[in-house]
């Protein structure tokens, strides 16, 4: 069976009187007796619904362990991409049935399917990490070490069952993970930001600066980007607040959205440049390409780490002043994190209004005074009065995001920046999040609700075209 496939022999020659048995949905695998397992490395399985349930935790993990280095011998790696998977798994039930018939191993045709997908997960995947990546409930997947998995669902932690092998498997994961993208993760460099094929954002930090070990952090890719009516459905702002932000954007106003790790800053960006007209040309700027923007005319820019000879980084800052070279009608950038800011700034009070980025910080306040910083990073003498000079006329709209105490994602604050006092940048809150207690649940009991002050953008918002109520920021009959 297409033995060209193989490094080596697929079985030794003992193996031949008794052909292998390829195992099918009707019928037992192998009827020999199982002799005691060998004490297992790990003593979890892989998921809580794997085979372990009727060979038992150690056995299992034990078979798993010693099947992976029995594949890792026997294909050609080097030949996987020109293998079908249907192939690929037929080569693997034989392989597998012929190990475990010389070492008198039984299991039932369903533990053996499942025992297949797991094999195939380690040789083309990423092993016990694709049923969680398979899992579209779950946002997050926390690995702290070899023994402690977490995940975040409903934007609450839990621990699942998954384990790795040892550190050996964890760091061959997380290898697989950044050599895809060109990237490199070792002793030297012992931390990177990567991406997977879906686009969902991987950080990995290793040994000396993980001190328990390998640690890798993925924030999951969706496959269908929240728009703002899903974001309105499951409670993040109220209606008036998002017909104000769909009014910012099609009156191509500059937008900072803040927020705290994991408090949904790309989720909205994303939302709102559903609301860009497809006739723009945009350039996005990310370290970790993450941002699915609706329209078709966008530019995908993604910075790239210095290479082993220290050597060929490309910064945002890089990228920002480049991209002001390719005539876009708006520049994104997934997130401000340095001297970028200034560059940034600059595109918007030059031409690119409509140009939004996200950046981290618990208020409204504080992504101000973040960003005032960051444009000092740029080095020299540069005024702190023109700093924030710079802020007051290129950013209008600062949206504020936090993750409340019961994992829900809210939009706790619109401010509109309405200039200069002084050395103070003015700001006036539009809508704020209104926190009213919490419930017997755990759940936060508030809702969003207009100051009743109209913003000064208000008349070239009228003139974007959506239609925006006279009451719409009154403070009488406002709703969640």
């Amino acid at each position: 069976m297409f033995r060209s496939f193989h490094s080596a022999p697929a079985a030794p020659a003992a193996s031949q009187a008794t052909p292998p048995v390829v195992p099918n949905e009707t019928a037992p695998v192998m009827t020999a007796p199982a002799p005691v397992a060998e004490p297992a490395k790990s003593p979890t399985p892989a998921t809580p619904t794997s085979a372990a349930q009727s060979e038992g935790t150690a056995a299992y993990s034990g078979l798993k362990s010693e099947l992976h280095v029995l594949l890792l011998e026997q294909l050609n790696l080097a030949q996987l991409d020109k293998v079908s998977k249907a192939e690929l798994r037929r080569e693997i039930a034989n392989l597998t049935a012929t190990y475990m018939q010389e070492h008198g191993r039984h299991m039932s045709s369903a533990d053996f399917q499942s025992l297949l997908d797991e094999l195939l997960d380690e040789v083309l995947g990423l092993g016990p990490l694709e049923p969680l990546l398979a899992d579209p409930t779950i946002s997050d997947i926390l690995v702290n070490g070899v023994n402690n998995v977490f995940i975040e669902r409903n934007g609450l932690l839990e621990r699942t069952y998954v384990q790795f092998r040892d550190e050996r498997h964890l760091l061959r994961i997380i290898d697989k993970i950044v050599s895809s993208i060109g990237r490199r993760i070792d002793e030297s460099q012992p931390w990177v930001d990567a991406r997977l094929e879906d686009g969902s954002r991987v950080n990995a930090i290793i040994r000396p600066c993980a001190i328990d070990g390998p640690s890798l952090s993925i924030r999951k890719f969706s496959k269908t980007p929240l728009r703002m009516d899903k974001l309105l459905e499951h409670g993040a702002l109220s209606k008036p607040a998002a017909q104000f932000l769909e009014a910012a954007v099609k009156g191509r106003m500059n937008i900072l959205i803040s927020g705290g790790t994991g408090s949904g800053k790309t989720t909205m960006l994303n939302a709102l440049s559903a609301y860009i007209d497809p006739r723009h040309r945009m350039v996005t700027i990310e370290d970790a390409a993450e941002l699915q923007l609706q329209q078709e005319h966008v530019v995908r820019l993604e910075t790239r780490p210095s290479n082993a000879e220290g050597n060929g980084r490309i910064t945002q800052r890089d990228l920002l002043i480049n991209a002001l070279r390719m005539r876009p009608d708006r520049i994104m950038v997934g997130e401000v994190r340095g001297p970028e800011a200034f560059d940034m700034l600059q595109a918007m009070n030059t031409g690119h209004d409509g140009s939004m980025t996200t950046i981290h910080a618990n208020t409204a306040r504080d992504a101000i005074s973040r960003l005032e910083q960051m444009v000092t990073m740029i080095g020299g003498d540069f005024p702190m009065q023109a700093v924030r000079s710079q802020v007051a006329a290129g950013l209008q709209i600062v949206l504020q995001l936090n993750r409340l105490s019961d994992g829900k994602r809210k939009v706790t604050s619109i401010s509109e920046i309405v200039g200069l006092e002084g050395d103070v940048v003015m700001m006036q809150d539009i809508f704020v999040f209104k926190k009213m207690g919490v419930d017997a649940d755990g759940n936060v009991q508030g809702r969003m609700m207009a100051t009743g002050v109209r913003p000064h953008c208000f008349e070239s918002l009228m003139a974007s075209g959506v239609p925006l109520a006279t009451d719409a920021f009154s403070t009488f009959g406002q709703v969640a």
